[in-house]
C-alpha cells in the first residue's frame, strides 16, 4: 500500500510541476506580448496601489522586473524591483529542488536559513518597496517606478 501511495503522490507532484511551469510560461508570454515598459495600456490596467496612493508599493515594478529579467537586462531588472530580484535565485533553487524530487527522485540539499534571515529579508523588502523607493533624492530616486499607464 505504501508504494501505491508514493506513486500517486509522485504523479501528483509531477502534474503540479507541469502546472507551475505552464503558469510561468504563460506569465512570461503575457509579459513579452504586452510590454510593461511602454506607455500603452495593458489588459490588466494600471497598478491599483499606485493609482490609489500615488506612491510605489510592494508589487510596483515587479512585472517590469520580470520583463527585464526575461530579456537578460539585470541592471534594469534591479532598478525596477531590487528586493524581488534578490529572491529570484532562492526561489529558482526551490523550484529546481522540487522538480528534481518529483521527476528524478533526487533529494537536493535544502536551503537552511534561519528564521532571522527570513524576518530580515521581509523587513528589508517592505522598507525598500514602500519607503526607500519613494524618497525623492539620490540614490533612492533611481529606484522610483513611474506610472506609465495613461
Amino acid at each position: 500500500m505504501r508504494q501505491i501511495t508514493a506513486m500517486a503522490d509522485r504523479a501528483a507532484q509531477r502534474w503540479a510541476t507541469l502546472g507551475v511551469g505552464a503558469a510561468l510560461a504563460a506569465a512570461g508570454a503575457f509579459v513579452v506580448r504586452f510590454n510593461p515598459t511602454d506607455s500603452v495600456a495593458d489588459p490588466t490596467g494600471p497598478c491599483l496601489w499606485h493609482t490609489i496612493t500615488g506612491i510605489n508599493g510592494p508589487g510596483c515594478g515587479g512585472t517590469r522586473m520580470f520583463y527585464y529579467l526575461l530579456h537578460g537586462d539585470l541592471v534594469q531588472a534591479a532598478r525596477h524591483h531590487l528586493a524581488a530580484l534578490i529572491a529570484v535565485p532562492f526561489v529558482a533553487y526551490a523550484g529546481v529542488r522540487w522538480v528534481a524530487a518529483a521527476w528524478f527522485g533526487r533529494d537536493l540539499p535544502a536551503l537552511r536559513l534561519s528564521p532571522r534571515v527570513y524576518a530580515t529579508y521581509i523587513a528589508a523588502f517592505l522598507l525598500y518597496s514602500t519607503v526607500l523607493r519613494n524618497l525623492p533624492w539620490a540614490p533612492f530616486a533611481w529606484f522610483d517606478i513611474p506610472n506609465l499607464t495613461p
